[in-house]
């Protein structure tokens, strides 16, 4: 019986992910990632060994029989990204696994909870001859493929479709054991079983590049089916698929009219299967959603609904045949998280600055719809106005984010209504509603009341992993600002803005990456741009400014490196936060294609075009770089390129690659330097911030000048009182190097004022999300993602989060805190692969505290502020006496100890 007794020490197993995604549905490699994470009560803990099981029954699982992979005990410290070994995985199939593991400290742990891991269809032929089905098919001659820049040709005209409904009516004969539902639907669909909504998603599925592929997503209906009798039914919207030429838009496209293209597959527990595919069989009618647009809103008739059309027994008999019609031929899983419903926001304030118009302020601005709950009679509509600023009048102003821009709802007339738009959203603060009037105001036109307004808060699901707190709370309110802006802009891609453009402009997926990182779990999604990359990429090797290209636009709008660089970064990103060796192996092409591409483009070695950097401050209004000339950060960018290149061939074992591009490197930064670098003054081009914090991170400086060209940083900085210049390219340059060279009293200074353009003056400006330009300017977006780099420096600067140099997905971490100006205490968290790692530091009665939190399976450099004459404790007592703490060395008047996993108090007197 003691033997059988778990040791209180013993380590516990827990948060199993296979292809990085709890439980996921829908996987289509057949050696799928395995990872967990681990807790052990001791410190300095590490994985010595692993046993992983995988049975295609629960049964079996319990019974510890890994009839599909057994690895037995395996001698290894990968506790993430383990690569499943076992027999060939089948399409659709469910299979059930657990881990156990062996510590160094001779301790084993007990089974993990059992997780799942469903496929997807890893063929055409899975999809059983189901076929893309909808109401009407657009003519060939009518398609706008690629989209057309804003409005298009008039003789188009409005272009308004039907948005229809599908339903298929099945009997499931026996006992169920497993329902699963394979569907995509274009632009987006929502699916119900019986009378009721699948999941909880919100504009399923993600955005793609049509002409090259579509997403299909996958749900378990298992609970939802029932024996007997069983309808399904399918709603479509327009999305980017088809935009309709009415109102405010972008661009204007039209792939196709809108169908769907569904398997349900039906597993009885007598062992046979049964499946319900999309095909001619299927009924079609037009919705109650009269208009829909990605851009422009949704208009939507009560009176035209059909109580009980998608649940069984529902009379469709004046319905017609659903239409086979064509559609994308390639078909993937989606890996992204989907888009959710999360912050539900109600009115702070109701005006009416003029008659007829009531302002709904809700206090924040978001990416969100409308939710409006009304009573009125039959047929009459309330149409609603999204915006994020007001007028000089008070009335809701969309000249920051495109208009005109509404949705309706006619009522049908029955007691309280509550209605929402499906497919599609909008950024906005206020809504203004009209042909209605709140509860308890007067009402001499007999409109319609509105009981409740809300406004539903939409973006990624990606799940939250940091956190960031400090003492300043103008700091607090800057990461609140930026972080409404990065959730606003997390949708299927990562947006500039969640209205006026909703396109996926690069630059911000590497560029604020970093910072989105510390916050959400973003790994799939960052793979899922890739992949819009690598369809997007023209023959050229061109890598355009937006992945999905819906629309092709003009010089530097479409091909600027600074962008399409993301093509070459963002793959060696994913690479170093999360440790996928896999998507650097199958982005390695697409890197090559676009730096041979750069390279081509460059005459002798500098390219000169693109949109620099852009937004950056200057005398005239925000847009193309004013400060620094185009050839300093596009050419900066193809070196760090080149460099990112020449490492990944390296890690791929590509010596002749590796040759090639240690080649290139060092021509372009001799013809850089050579062509930009001021020897006598030791700044590059016009000496801007900008200019020269590129030089300085991409390492394109020779040593001897690097602490020259970071004083010219700082003394730019310093002579215009603490103010900034750069743009969206340069200014997270700007920040980690000043970091990186312990100068966070300059990032300090520079970012704690409220009187010049900035984050600070942002705020004072009213800004509720971060805004298109440091000025705030009202004909701006005021919900942009661009500029939010400080929030980088928030985790790795002031709460000292880092990795040591080569390390891999945080497997050997940097705490190394900087406190800055009046700051007493800073408090960050952040949940890495491996767990949880928490850094906390107080300025407290003389003495510096440090708190720290350790995942384990990995180990971490500690830098503590001490001279060497300071008295260093940990937990109470010396840190010489403390085992599990190994001095290192002495840095930049910091004392540095290495220690293992667990949780450390440090104190230094």
């Amino acid at each position: 019986m003691l033997t059988a007794c778990k040791s209180p020490t013993a380590p516990h197993v827990h948060s199993l992910k296979c292809v990085a995604r709890e439980n996921p549905l829908g996987v289509e490699v057949q050696d799928p990632k395995l990872s967990w994470k681990i807790t052990s009560g001791e410190r300095n803990v590490t994985q010595k060994a692993y046993h992983i099981l995988v049975a295609d029954a629960l049964s079996a699982l319990n019974a510890n029989q890994g009839n599909i992979w057994d690895s037995g005990k395996t001698d290894s410290d990968a506790s993430i990204r383990v690569p499943y070994s076992g027999k060939p995985l089948n399409a659709a199939k469910k299979y059930y696994w657990k881990v156990k593991i062996w510590d160094n400290k001779g301790n084993e742990s007990g089974w993990s909870e059992p997780a799942i891991w469903q496929m997807g269809m890893l063929s055409p032929e899975d999809w059983k001859d189901a076929k893309w089905v909808g109401y009407e098919e657009l003519k060939e001659s009518e398609k706008i493929v690629p989209a057309w820049h804003h409005t298009g040709k008039p003789e188009w005209g409005d272009g308004k479709n039907i948005l229809p409904l599908l339903r298929k009516e099945f009997r499931a004969e026996k006992q169920i054991k497993q329902a699963t539902a394979f569907i995509s639907g274009l632009g987006h669909f929502d699916l119900f079983l019986n009378g009721e909504k699948v999941g909880d998603h919100f504009l399923d599925p993600g955005w793609t590049l049509y002409q090259k592929h579509a997403l299909y997503v996958t749900f378990d209906v298992t609970k939802q089916i029932k024996q007997g009798d069983n309808a399904l039914g399918v709603m479509l919207g327009n999305g980017f698929y088809y935009i309709p030429r009415e109102r405010y838009r972008k661009l204007t496209g039209a792939y196709g009219y809108p169908k769907m293209i569904c398997r349900l597959v039906l597993e009885y527990e007598d062992g046979t299967s049964q499946d319900v595919v999309s095909d001619a069989s299927w009924k079609a009618a037009p919705g109650p959603i009269t208009f829909s647009g990605i851009y422009s809103g949704e208009s939507y008739d009560a009176t035209r609904e059909q109580p009980g059309w998608n649940s069984p027994s529902f009379d469709d008999s004046a319905w017609e045949k659903a239409l086979i019609v064509e559609g994308p031929s390639k078909l993937d899983a989606t890996i992204a998280p989907p888009m959710k419903i999360f912050e539900k926001f109600l009115s702070q304030q109701i005006t009416q600055p003029k008659p007829g118009y009531w302002i709904y302020d809700l206090g924040q601005n978001a990416s969100a719809i409308p939710q409006i709950s009304v009573r009125g009679e039959k047929g009459q509509t309330v149409k609603i106005i999204p915006g994020e600023l007001l007028d000089g009048e008070g009335m809701v102003s969309q000249a920051s984010s495109g208009g005109p821009v509404y949705f309706e709802y006619t009522l049908k007339g029955e007691a309280t209504e509550t209605w929402r738009p499906r497919f599609t959203y909008y950024g906005y603060r206020y809504l203004q509603i009209e042909g209605a009037v709140p509860d308890g105001e007067a009402n001499p036109d007999n409109l319609p009341v509105t009981v409740e307004v809300q406004g539903l808060h939409t973006r990624n699901a990606s799940k939250k992993i940091g956190e960031f707190y400090c003492s300043n709370e103008l700091f607090n309110r800057i990461n609140t600002l930026i972080d409404w802006a990065v959730k606003s802009n997390m949708a299927h891609v990562f947006t500039d803005c969640p209205h006026r453009e909703k396109l996926g402009w690069l630059e911000e997926a590497y560029l604020m990456g970093n910072s989105i990182q510390y916050n959400y779990d973003i790994e799939n999604l960052c793979k899922k741009v890739i992949e819009d990359m690598k369809a997007s990429q023209t023959p050229e090797g061109l890598i355009p400014d937006i992945a999905p290209e819906y629309v092709v636009f003009n010089e530097g709008f479409r091909d600027s490196p600074e962008w399409g660089s993301c093509g070459v970064i963002l793959p060696w990103y994913v690479y170093q936060w999360y440790g996928d060796k896999t998507t650097l192996q199958s982005s390695y092409n697409m890197m090559q294609h676009y730096v041979n591409y750069l390279d081509h483009k460059s005459q002798d070695h500098i390219l000169s075009y693109g949109l620099g950097d852009w937004v950056d401050i200057g005398p005239k209004p925000p847009g193309h770089s004013q400060n620094t000339p185009f050839g300093i950060t596009a050419t900066a960018t193809f070196y760090y390129d080149i460099c990112i290149l020449k490492e990944v061939a390296h890690i791929l074992n590509k010596p002749e690659d590796v040759k090639k591009y240690e080649l290139l490197r060092a021509r372009v930064k001799e013809a850089f330097n050579n062509t930009f670098f001021n020897e006598e003054q030791k700044y590059y081009g016009t000496n801007s911030q900008a200019a020269n914090a590129m030089a300085v991170y991409m390492d394109l400086v020779e040593p001897e000048n690097r602490e020259a060209v970071i004083a010219n940083i700082i003394k730019d900085i310093r002579d215009r009182n603490n103010s900034l210049t750069a743009g969206d390219i340069g200014f997270r340059y700007l920040i980690q190097v000043l970091a990186s060279a312990g100068r966070s009293d300059v990032i300090y200074d520079m970012n704690s004022r409220t009187d010049v353009p900035g984050y600070g003056y942002q705020l004072e400006q009213g800004a509720t999300a971060l805004t298109e330009s440091w000025q705030a300017f009202p004909n701006l977006s005021h919900n942009h993602l661009m500029l939010g780099h400080l929030m980088e420096w928030f985790y790795n600067g002031l709460g000292g989060i880092r990795q040591e140099k080569n390390s891999v997905a945080f497997k050997t971490i940097v705490l190394k805190p900087e406190p800055a100006g009046n700051m007493e205490e800073v408090k960050a968290f952040f949940e890495s692969p491996y767990g949880p790692i928490k850094s906390e530091w107080r300025k407290k009665d003389g003495q510096f505290e440090y708190d720290i939190e350790v995942p384990v399976n990995t180990t971490a450099l500690v830098y503590l502020p001490s001279a060497g004459n300071n008295t260093v404790t940990e937990s109470g007592r010396l840190v010489e006496e403390v085992d599990e703490v190994s001095f290192v060395k002495t840095e930049e008047n910091c004392s540095v100890y290495r220690i293992g996993s667990g949780a450390y108090s440090f104190k230094v007197k």
